[in-house]
C-alpha cells in the first residue's frame, strides 16, 4: 500500500458491528475483532457512520490491548454524528437511537469528524483515511456541489493531516468508479477503497478504474466483495443487492455464478471473496463480518484451493467479463 500502510489481503469490514440491520452484542463484536487478530487480519476498516460511532468505538476497545504497529485501521470522513434524541426508527440501515449522520464536506466538518474518531478509536493515528460516499450515486443533482467542496475543502484537509503524520495515507471510499475517476486528474490520492464494483458479479462498471490505477500505481480496497449479501451464501444467492431488494435479472446472473461453483463443489461466497485478489492493482479485499463464525468463515473461505476450470467456465458463460483477470 501506499506511504508504507500494510494491509492483509482479508480485511474486517466493520459495518456490521455498527448494528447494521440488526444489533449486534457487544461480547458478539468483541469475539469476532478477537478471532479476526487470532487468524491473522490486521486491517480493520471503519466508519462514524456506522452505528454513528458503535463500529469505531467497539473496534478501538477490542483493539487497546494490541500494540499499534501491529494493526492497520482505516476510517472515513463526510459526515458529522450529532445528538438527536428524537430518533427511534433507521432509515439509514443502522440500528441505534439518539443520534443521526450528516454530510459535511468542509474544512472543519473533516476535522471535527476526524478528530472524534481518534476519541472513539482510543488511537493517535490513523493509517488510512478515505473521504466517504461522494458521487452521485449518493448526492444524485447535489453531485457537482458536493464535489466540488470535496476538491476545495475535504480533500486538501484530510492532505494537510496526512502530511502532519495524523494519518498515513488518503484515498476514497465509495461505491461507483465515476467520481474516482473524476478525483483522479485534480487529486492525488494514495489508495481507494471501491463498494461493490469490482466484484465476481460486476466488473464492467469498474473497467476505467482498475485500469487507471494499475497505471498510475494506486492501489485498490475492494469492499462488498458479496454485493451487500448477494454473494454471501455458500449455497445460492442472497435476497439483496446495492442494499435493496435485488431485481430478477440480477438474482438470475447469481444463479448461474453458484451452478457453476456448484459443478466444482466451490462455497460460492468463497469464489465471491478470492476474485477481486487477482487483479494486480487490487491490494486487499474487506468483508463485513459480525461475529466470531462469519470471521471463521470468511478464513476458510480464504484458503479454499478453487480450480482454474472455474474461472475459465465462467468467462466462457459471459458470467465474468472477457477482459477480467482471472485468480490462478
Amino acid at each position: 500500500m501506499a506511504h508504507g500502510v500494510s494491509v492483509s489481503p482479508l480485511a474486517f469490514g466493520g459495518a456490521p458491528l455498527g448494528n447494521l440491520y440488526a444489533p449486534v452484542s457487544e461480547a458478539d463484536a468483541r469475539s469476532a475483532i478477537d478471532e479476526a487478530v487470532a487468524h491473522g487480519i490486521r486491517y480493520f476498516d471503519t466508519a462514524p457512520f456506522y452505528g454513528h460511532g458503535l463500529s469505531e468505538s467497539r473496534i478501538g476497545r477490542a483493539l487497546a490491548g494490541h500494540p499499534r504497529a501491529s494493526f492497520t485501521v482505516s476510517t472515513k470522513v463526510g459526515r458529522l454524528i450529532l445528538d438527536d434524541d428524537s430518533r427511534r426508527e433507521f432509515p439509514d440501515g443502522f440500528a441505534v437511537q439518539g443520534s443521526r449522520a450528516v454530510f459535511d464536506y468542509s474544512r472543519e466538518g473533516v476535522q471535527r469528524s476526524f478528530e472524534s474518531s481518534l476519541e472513539r478509536l482510543g488511537v493517535d493515528y490513523v493509517d488510512i483515511l478515505y473521504l466517504h460516499d461522494i458521487g452521485r450515486m449518493t448526492h444524485g443533482e447535489r453531485h457537482p456541489e458536493v464535489l466540488q467542496m470535496a476538491l476545495d475543502e475535504a480533500l486538501p484537509a484530510m492532505a494537510a493531516l496526512r502530511d502532519s503524520g495524523a494519518v498515513g495515507a488518503i484515498g476514497l471510499g465509495v461505491n461507483e468508479q465515476e467520481v474516482c475517476l473524476e478525483v483522479l486528474p485534480r487529486f492525488d490520492l494514495d489508495c481507494i477503497m471501491l463498494a461493490g464494483r469490482y466484484t465476481l458479479l460486476e466488473q464492467r462498471n469498474a473497467t476505467g478504474l482498475m485500469e487507471r490505477a494499475q497505471t498510475r500505481g494506486i492501489p485498490i480496497v475492494v469492499a462488498g466483495p458479496y454485493n451487500s449479501g448477494l454473494l454471501a451464501g455458500a449455497a445460492g444467492p442472497g435476497e439483496t443487492y446495492n442494499y435493496a431488494p435485488v431485481d430478477e435479472s440480477t438474482r438470475e446472473r447469481a444463479r448461474s455464478i453458484y451452478e457453476e461453483c456448484a459443478a466444482e463443489q466451490i462455497d460460492g461466497g468463497a469464489a465471491a471473496l478470492q476474485f477481486p485478489l487477482a487483479h494486480p492493482a487490487v491490494a486487499c479485499v474487506v468483508a463485513g463480518m459480525r461475529s466470531a463464525a462469519e470471521v471463521s468463515s470468511a478464513v476458510k473461505r480464504m484458503e479454499t484451493r478453487i480450480p482454474a476450470a472455474l474461472w475459465y467456465r465462467m468467462q466462457r458463460r459471459g458470467l465474468v467479463d472477457a477482459t477480467a483477470v482471472l485468480p490462478r
